[in-house]
């Protein structure tokens, strides 16, 4: 049986454009349809559905972005392509946050249109796809990568939501958080949720390459073009060719660096060092920083423009000090794989007291640290159970962080006030610091529960929190209610 070629849909008022773009897609072995309109484009796509749709910006009746509006309401399935004008930065940052796969700009290169259409319809590029056993393996590959970001509070089930939205586009996307929070197991998982899931994800750390090495690194070079030099070497966007480029702590690049960078996003193509002409290049851009990249353009540490360049969609990782109701599925899960990497069979357990230990540290190493520190209590206990003591956290150390964190722990907005009416602390702290934050967080949640007659949700809602909050702080604090 033969399955029909995709259909697409070319939308230019241009005669000659419209008929040099249906030429190069039948050649392609696709089957097209034509329009000059909006008007039109909405006249075929009320008729019947496409693969993908191919339209400019500009139209004599209304802009690309109207019909990439409408197809978004309607819950249209096609992916779509814009064309627009040389240079308008603008024009394509706002096609891919109205839902576009890709653009592309004037004079539009014919090998990247056949290249960015094929990447949009699934197809592997034709240089990557006789190919498949020289890419390397990436860790994580599949649905599991997403099932790796562990949890179910509200902050990282916004951010898998955000992560199966933009795996379908082509939009850059700029990854931030803190150091340890899984920035790069997010990029991973956005590259694995889209038609690139297929071809290589390159990870590149911009600030563990030496400046000199940089341009070479990025965008290779020819044999002889400098000392050492012996042979012609790809570099990361060749390698990534159809695939994901992540670039880890873009912050970190030189301005030197960062000029050139943006040349490579805006005209997708790379001359690298000793060539005389250009490659062109089909990579996906997924960024990620530690950093304020809106203070350090203000400081004018970063440039403006790659920044609303690589800005297009931006996730935030949040820090494990706020998602401490997660604390623990990620350590049986953490235990689970140091566990079958050392050998050990069943994984040990962490106890109540081990648990409750870990929720009052601040972890400013996030999720990486806190695995660093599973790994020596697994050592350390030789059991079945993991307890306080092998965590190896001074008691001073809880103090210190619970001190610091726990306004953030509670979330307790400023309407939130009254509740806490008649609790303040003492003219001289106690010794022991952490047993009376204890008390008064177990206070301030008593105290809502009674003016809410117990309801945890009306309760929760007082404090700024989530049902699941509060059901991990009252079981935390040992506070027990009757069911209402």
């Amino acid at each position: 049986m033969s399955t029909a070629p995709p259909r697409l849909l070319v939308v230019d008022d241009e005669p000659d454009l419209r008929t040099l773009y249906e030429l190069t897609l039948l050649r392609e072995g696709y089957e097209i349809d034509s329009a000059g309109t909006v008007a039109e484009a909405l006249a075929h796509l009320q008729a019947r559905q496409y693969s993908a749709v191919i339209t400019d910006m500009k139209l004599p009746d209304q802009t690309g972005l109207a019909l990439l509006r409408w197809m978004d309401q309607a819950g249209r399935p096609e992916k779509a392509i814009v064309i627009t004008a040389f240079g308008s930065a603008e024009n394509a940052v706002e096609a891919l946050k109205a839902g576009a796969y890709d653009y592309l700009t004037k004079p539009v290169d014919l090998r990247q249109f056949r290249l960015v259409v094929g990447s949009a319809l699934g197809r592997q590029p034709a240089a990557r796809a006789a190919e498949p056993a020289s890419a390397p393996p990436r860790a994580g590959a599949g649905p599991s990568t997403a099932q790796r970001l562990v949890g179910e509070s509200p902050p990282i089930r916004a951010v898998r939501a955000l992560i199966d939205k933009v795996g379908r586009s082509m939009a850059p996307v700029l990854v931030q958080g803190e150091s340890g929070t899984g920035k790069e197991l997010v990029a991973r998982a956005i590259h694995d949720h889209g038609a690139r899931a297929g071809q290589r994800f390159v990870a590149v750390n911009c600030g563990a390459i030496p400046e000199n090495l940089l341009e070479a690194e990025f965008f290779g070079y020819r044999k002889g073009a400098f000392t050492g030099a012996n042979e012609d070497r790809e570099g990361f966007f060749q390698a990534a060719d159809g695939g994901t480029l992540f670039l880890d702590e873009i912050g970190d690049l030189p301005l030197a660096m960062q000029s050139k960078l943006l040349r490579v996003i805006q005209e997708r193509s790379v001359r690298p060092v000793g060539a005389t002409a250009e490659t062109p290049i089909n990579v996906r851009i997924v960024s990620a920083t530690h950093k304020d990249l809106a203070a350090e353009v203000a400081a004018g540490r970063f440039r403006q423009d790659l920044f609303y360049r690589l800005n297009v969609i931006q996730i935030r990782v949040p820090p494990l000090r706020e998602r401490l109701e997660d604390l623990g599925l990620i350590s049986a899960r953490l235990l689970a794989r140091i566990a079958q990497d050392a050998g050990v069979s069943p994984p040990p357990q962490l106890t109540e007291a081990a648990l409750q230990t870990l929720a009052r540290y601040g972890f400013p190493g996030n999720v990486r640290e806190l695995e660093n520190l599973l790994h020596r209590a697994l050592a350390l206990a030789g059991g079945e159970w993991i307890d306080a003591g092998d965590l190896g956290l001074p008691d001073t150390l809880l103090d210190d962080n619970r001190c610091d964190s726990v306004l953030d722990a509670l979330e307790v907005p400023m309407t939130a006030a009254p509740v806490a009416d008649g609790l303040s602390l003492p003219e001289q702290l106690p010794t022991d610091l952490a047993g009376y934050l204890d008390e008064v967080e177990r206070a301030i949640l008593l105290r809502a529960l009674e003016q809410h007659r117990f309801n945890r949700t009306a309760a929760a809602a007082s404090l700024g929190l989530s049902l699941r909050q509060i059901r991990y702080r009252m079981a935390r604090l040992a506070i027990s209610v009757g069911e209402n």
